[in-house]
């Protein structure tokens, strides 16, 4: 699938707050689009299908499994931003009910992963967490748990998808990150938020904690492109990477200097384009 710029939105007064609501559709909307090259390589790579059966941890607002889910394969997405998942029910349900699963629609919950246990039917044979990490400190521990939660849901030998940031050189987004850490140092807790550079062993490393067993990998150029400036602000904004930043100052600072930051990457045609590359490690449950 191939990226595209996104429409002109409306701009919004940058004095008023955004609800999360709003927020979450400018990711729906904005943002969201700008990783299907990554689902779409992962799912070619596994040739997800009918036979598929789909765990997928932060679904967001379910971009990825509605792809998914067009290659016929049977998805359950689990993520704790309820906005995000009002958005997915109303992309994947005509009726968004979870016990619908037994119709074969989509399964949207919220909370915790344990939560889409299903005693009564055959264990999912596909985990995938497109949350990408490696582009704030300690990102990776709290996916720790979440996969811990998860992993037993899954049949023994079954793929695990974790994706993470490619190297910052490749990413021209790691410039513009880097505002989210300047600005919100203040208020940041230790050993949490803070843009860093993603490492090389990163996917790894969670995998080995979790006890998965590696067999794979490969990197998927993600190119974010935007219609225009004020597109772009929200889009990132909307990534929640820039919340505490948001704390430290105001929502106003903070999109001026994010403004400042993509300002090398506007194309004559007032369009913004960041090439950038992400990396996914398919590992097997022991």
């Amino acid at each position: 699938m191939t990226p595209t710029l996104v429409r002109h939105h409306r701009q919004a007064d940058a004095s008023a707050p955004v609800d999360p609501g709003t927020r979450a559709r400018d990711w729906a909307e904005i943002q969201e689009r700008m990783l299907a090259p990554l689902y779409e390589a992962v799912y070619e790579r596994l040739e997800i299908g009918a036979g598929t059966r789909m765990l997928s941890l932060g679904c967001g607002s379910g971009l990825a499994l509605l792809m998914a889910a067009a290659r016929a394969a049977h998805v359950t997405g689990v993520d704790t931003d309820r906005e995000r998942l009002a958005l997915a029910r109303e992309r994947l349900l005509p009726d968004p009910q979870p016990e619908r699963a037994r119709d074969g629609l989509p399964v949207l919950l919220d909370g915790d992963p344990s939560a889409a246990a299903q005693p009564e039917g055959p264990p999912y044979n596909l985990l995938t967490v497109f949350t990408p990490i490696g582009c704030s400190a300690g990102d990776s521990e709290g996916l720790k748990p979440e996969l811990e939660s998860a992993v037993p849901l899954v049949a023994r030998g079954s793929s695990v998808v974790l994706t993470g940031w490619g190297p910052p050189e490749r990413c021209a987004t790691a410039a513009v990150l880097r505002v989210a850490t300047r600005l919100g140092d203040e208020v940041r807790a230790p050993r949490t938020g803070g843009w860093r550079p993603a490492r090389r062993d990163d996917l790894e490393e969670v995998a080995f904690r979790v006890g998965l067993n590696p067999n794979g990998s490969g990197r998927v150029a993600c190119p974010f492109g935007y219609a225009d400036m004020d597109s772009a602000v929200r889009g990132l904004l909307s990534t929640r990477l820039f919340d505490a930043a948001v704390r430290a100052t105001d929502r106003s600072q903070v999109e001026k200097e994010v403004a400042e930051a993509l300002h090398p990457h506007r194309r004559r045609d007032g369009t913004v384009w960041m090439p950038n590359v992400f990396r996914y490690l398919v590992c097997t449950t022991p």
